[in-house]
């Protein structure tokens, strides 16, 4: 069973979707026509380059200062400023990273699954790829720790953490991290303790991801995807964090103590 609810104020910071696939040397001749085909919600571009860079750079080194080298890779990147939304192609993966989206296929018409699709839909129609490499769907989550207590911390999560053994209010960080064979993909889960703007959070990063399967499949895949990692949420939080995503506007419930 998946969360089905549409909360106001939602603890998922950032939504990051992504295939590879074989090495595409022709992509370049093609993503003029993949541009025009998302413009109109994906209106503003950029290329940008990744290089291998060997050796001391010193200092006064300047990224803009190096000649393109045979180690030079084109990042193709479209974006919408407004829904804080970018697309990034290269010779052998395409991702799409969104801080604004709360929800994958709830809500308004644009959820995430949508925005997928709308991008997927021409690209395969150009890039004829029989077999994606790796499909994945990640989600991370900033989630309310009202004070750093064992107390606080078991009355919010099913939390991986060895508290046993571990004074959590002398943790500074903690980290789990654990990848879970789901027989037709893979979840990875990882917990941790961190400090952001003075205040403890505890974050949930969970990543699904599965491997070599038929572009025709792709969204019933990444449909499976986002179920198991919806599951290992619920399995995670309590009422209380519910009860924060409920809330709307800035919630004073969950201040640090």
């Amino acid at each position: 069973m998946t969360i089905a609810e549409v909360f106001p104020n939602p603890t998922v910071k950032q939504v990051i979707f992504q295939i590879t696939y074989p090495n595409l040397f022709f992509l370049e001749t093609k993503i003029g026509d993949l541009q025009v085909a998302i413009m109109s919600r994906f209106p503003e571009s950029k290329i940008a380059y990744r290089r291998l860079i060997f050796g001391d750079i010193g200092p006064d080194f300047k990224p803009e200062d190096l000649p393109k080298s045979e180690n030079s890779g084109t990042i193709w990147q479209f974006i919408n400023p407004s829904k804080q939304i970018t697309l990034s192609v290269t010779n052998n993966s395409l991702d799409i990273t969104s801080a604004s989206h709360k929800t994958y296929n709830q809500g308004a018409s644009d959820n995430f699954r949508e925005i997928i699709d709308y991008v997927l839909s021409p690209f395969l129609k150009l890039i004829s790829i029989p077999t994606i490499n790796r499909v994945g769907l990640r989600y991370v989550d900033e989630c309310p720790l009202p004070s750093k207590t064992k107390e606080i911390l078991i009355s919010h999560y099913n939390s991986i953490f060895p508290t046993h053994r571990f004074n959590i209010e002398d943790t500074i960080n903690m980290l789990f991290k654990a990848t879970i064979d789901k027989h037709d993909h893979y979840i990875t889960y990882i917990e941790s303790l961190k400090k952001i703007d003075n205040t403890y959070k505890l974050i949930l990063d969970f990543d699904g991801f599965a491997l070599k399967v038929n572009a025709l499949d792709l969204m019933t895949t990444l449909d499976k995807l986002h179920l198991s990692i919806s599951h290992e949420f619920e399995n995670t939080i309590k009422e209380p964090v519910y009860e924060y995503m409920r809330q709307k506007g800035v919630s004073n419930v969950f201040e640090p103590k």
